[in-house]
């Protein structure tokens, strides 16, 4: 109807890509309207405009357009304008007539996303390659083709006031427990924000509490999404974000990857411990090291001390000031190489190690020792590197503790660190799973990996769900 009409001209009246095409028929006036940038106007021209004008001397109802004219795979009535208008800015186009109160709508958006890509942050050397885009439907599809289950269900939520982001839930109804997919579908519900432009919008409302470690699991590749549905878990999917969520996750999903599932049990359990000597190293290293050379200087064999003193005989700061300000030179490497082209933050990152190291050495800011220390722990952190930023901020923390009390005061901060990661929860699960809890769950995959054929199961037992 006119009213209709008018009323959507007046709501997107400013805007230039704003398009009506009129097209006389002998059943009035039939007004096709469209934002022609970020909808197909060869589909709107092939599937809707010529059709309409083939039969525009025909005396036309709804259903016959619906039926007869209109051969779009997704059309359907609206009534309301917001309705309309909510179509239009999505890409679709809506047809509105002189002589009918309802409206049709047709899917019309614009292929605009980027074809499917090796994930640079999850690379493996043997196995599935293809990675998550920022389109929803290309991730669900993705899902699907890995997941031929009667029982996966993908439920659609709009989040922001402003945006209408398209939020997907996805699940495997009986592998997931009732409760979970409760839990998520209510805090997804109740996030009241005007914008969600990507995941961590979502990440930080489903957190049980505040912390540096992420009790959210994340990935940008299909399978391991897949993988994680498989085990009952519950999957979401912001629109725009190429990153898939995955709750609940556990501490130590950190120290296994992808490539751990494509090569023998036996070197992929050998990569884990390492990967667990490594977080070690770089968490307690250097605290330790404070600690002792600040206050126990008797527990320091007296070959190694007397080559300490003799490396730090020209350093002006205290030990812990000396690690301090390595760390830090150390991060302002790591956040230059993030930030810089690809194609030199690798160059640099390497050369301002070398160069700065050598001349921190040279200029008597820091022993050789020092750097030495500062490297391995540096490496060691970047072996978990999804926990990077928490084991930094610990790491700061307990060298803190052990400046101010040594060996007594590491160990009263290594304590808090533990009783911090045991009072964390994941959507209501321990995140310490299985360490220092006694819930018994049906995950295979723990600190070492199992055989292929035992994960692959749900990981809660069915008494919990």
């Amino acid at each position: 109807m006119v009213n209709n009409l008018n009323s959507i001209q007046s709501i997107l009246q400013k805007n230039a890509d704003f398009k009506i095409r009129d097209i006389q028929t002998k059943s009035g006036i039939i007004h096709v309207l469209f934002i022609e940038t970020i909808s197909d106007y060869d589909m709107i021209n092939k599937f809707i405009i010529e059709p309409l004008l083939e039969q525009k001397d025909q005396v036309l109802n709804l259903e016959q357009i619906e039926k007869d004219v209109i051969t779009l795979g997704v059309l359907e009535r609206i009534t309301r304008v917001e309705e309309a208008v909510s179509q239009i800015i999505s890409g679709n186009t809506v047809l509105v007539f002189d002589d009918f109160k309802d409206m049709l709508y047709c899917d019309t958006k614009k292929a605009t996303s980027r074809a499917v890509e090796i994930p640079p942050t999850e690379s493996v050397i043997k196995g599935p390659r293809e990675g998550l885009t920022e389109d929803l439907s290309t991730n669900i599809s993705l899902i699907r083709k890995r997941l031929t289950n009667k029982d996966l269900k993908c439920e659609l939520i709009l989040l922001g006031k402003e945006t209408a982001t398209k939020v997907m839930i996805l699940y495997l109804e009986g592998s997931a427990p009732k409760k979970l997919v409760n839990h998520v579908r209510k805090t997804l519900k109740n996030i009241d924000v005007n914008f969600v432009q990507q995941s961590n919008y979502i990440v930080e409302q489903l957190q049980d509490k505040p912390s540096v470690f992420d009790t959210v699991g994340y990935t940008e590749k299909p399978d391991v999404f897949a993988a994680r549905l498989s085990e009952g878990r519950v999957g979401i999917f912001v629109d725009g974000d190429p990153f898939g969520i995955t709750v609940p996750h556990f501490f130590i999903e950190n120290f296994q990857t992808p490539n751990d599932y494509n090569v023998n049990i036996y070197f992929a359990n050998y990569v884990r411990m390492i990967r667990w000597v490594g977080f070690i190293i770089a968490i307690l290293l250097p605290p330790i090291y404070i600690a002792l050379t600040t206050y126990h200087f008797s527990l320091i064999p007296p070959s190694f001390l007397f080559r300490l003193t003799i490396a730090r005989a020209a350093i002006p700061f205290p030990i812990f000031i000396e690690i301090l300000l390595m760390m830090f030179f150390f991060q302002l490497l790591r956040e230059a190489g993030v930030r810089l082209p690809q194609s030199i933050g690798q160059t640099i990152s390497i050369v301002g190690a070398l160069i700065l190291g050598d001349t921190a050495v040279q200029s008597g800011l820091a022993s050789t020792v020092a750097v030495l220390l500062v490297a391995l722990t540096s490496l060691s952190a970047f072996l978990v590197p999804n926990i990077f930023g928490a084991i930094a901020i610990w790491t700061d923390i307990l060298i803190l503790f052990s400046t101010l009390l040594g060996l007594p005061g590491f160990f009263v901060g290594f304590l808090i660190f533990l009783s911090h990661l045991a009072s964390l929860t994941s959507c209501g699960y321990p995140y310490l799973y299985p360490i220092g809890t006694v819930n018994i769950f049906k995950l295979k995959d723990k600190i070492l990996r199992s055989n292929l054929k035992d994960i692959s199961h749900s990981f809660i037992d069915e008494d919990d769900a």
